[in-house]
């Protein structure tokens, strides 16, 4: 099984966004962090998710047989892929539902944000080299 976790960072006057991304197998860890287009935080977060199932999928070469355990501090994410809707974010959705769709099986969790401080500060480590 695979664990993801993916938080977003974005400076509110600038609106410059970043990303942090944690893959954990085999009790190996591999840390990734990418910049992101600029716009607001929950579509920033969306955008993360997405970059994690990409390095995800760039990773394994089969991916439909690998399970993977998703956790977010975002709950407008998670609640989206649970609901497969969200409003004023559809088309990003749709790009991670499809990523999504490629594994064997994708548990998403919401956690609170200190349950996420790996990602976190990858996030915010990008982040601040772009500022």
């Amino acid at each position: 099984m695979i664990t993801l976790y993916t938080d977003a960072a974005t400076n509110p006057k600038t609106k410059v966004s970043a990303c942090g991304v944690l893959i954990i197998e085999n009790n190996q860890q591999q840390q990734l962090k990418f910049s992101l287009p600029t716009g607001d935080n929950h579509e920033s977060e969306f955008r993360a998710a997405i970059k994690g199932f990409e390095a995800l999928i760039y990773q394994y070469m089969i991916p439909s047989e690998k399970t993977v355990r998703f956790y977010t501090d975002s709950q407008l994410l998670a609640d989206s892929i649970q609901k497969r809707y969200a409003k004023h974010y559809q088309s990003l959705l749709d790009d991670l539902l499809g990523l999504q769709d490629q594994f064997a099986f994708v548990l998403t969790q919401w956690v609170p944000e200190k349950q996420n401080q790996g990602a976190h500060h990858l996030a915010l480590q990008e982040l601040h080299s772009q500022e």
